[in-house]
């Protein structure tokens, strides 16, 4: 399918979605993220997609935040509205682990569109923040929800109410990026060596242990115990489960199925 602002492709078992507008530091405007759901429904469909990669064009950007001009034309009820909200939760939701590869700034939604992928990997030179309060309104793509969940609520209430954009190291620091590489030419390799270790899983079980892992962030632990344990029972249940302990018992490496 053709997109206006973002690419996607697949490489092998990787689908990539990349944010293109590297000449407004690829910010967000709604048609973008009504290509990033489009892309994300495709990459929970295809069957042969077991990791997604995100990113951004040009080098100097992941998502430098909402198209600010489109923000001063919306309209309230547009903002219920909340189709970005809507794709970021795809995101979230999506069956299959999914990789921020952060370079240059992420702020505002971009911050938020990172915080809705599972993993996040930045080059030293990144930049994070949620700077909403500068123009007037709150993070509101998930961030005042998210953030909390990764980085503790008085940290989360520091960075939002404050404004402030962090280092890559900083955000590593408090738990906001995964990781953190030297230079820009070592992000997507990294991305592609932890996709690569997460295809060599079984993804049924990838796709239970995300599924659990979500729920149980937001009920209590006995509620995320009684899921994990219906989850097991899932991946008990399959293919995979019989090939991964057979091949832990032959000393052999697993030629998993997603079965």
């Amino acid at each position: 399918m053709d997109y206006e602002n973002i690419t996607f492709e697949k490489d092998e078992h990787i689908g990539i979605l990349t944010i293109n507008r590297p000449d407004v530091r690829n910010a967000l405007s709604p048609q973008t993220f009504m290509e990033i759901r489009d892309a994300i429904r495709i990459c929970r469909f295809d069957k042969d997609i077991r990791v997604v990669v995100i990113t951004g064009a040009g080098g100097k950007a992941f998502a430098s935040g909402a198209d600010i001009r489109s923000l001063k034309e919306r309209e309230t009820l547009e903002v219920l509205k909340s189709e970005a909200q809507d794709a970021l939760n795809a995101i979230e939701n999506l069956d299959k682990p999914v990789i921020a590869a952060i370079d240059g700034y992420a702020l505002g939604g971009g911050c938020e569109l990172a915080m809705a992928c599972d993993i996040r990997i930045a080059t030293r030179r990144s930049k994070l923040g949620q700077p909403e309060v500068n123009l007037g309104i709150i993070p509101g793509l998930g961030g005042t929800q998210r953030l909390q969940r990764l980085v503790g609520l008085g940290k989360a209430k520091e960075l939002i109410f404050t404004g402030e954009i962090i280092s890559a190291e900083q955000a590593e620091s408090i738990g906001l990026i995964n990781r953190v590489v030297s230079e820009p030419q070592d992000l997507m390799p990294a991305v592609k060596e932890m996709a690569q270790k997460i295809i060599s899983k079984a993804p049924v079980a990838v796709s239970l242990a995300k599924a659990a892992l979500n729920v149980g962030a937001n009920v209590d632990i006995h509620s995320g115990l009684v899921f994990e344990r219906h989850a097991q029972a899932i991946a008990f249940s399959t293919d995979d489960r019989i090939e991964g302990t057979s091949a832990f018992l032959e000393k052999r490496k697993p030629n998993f199925k997603g079965k």
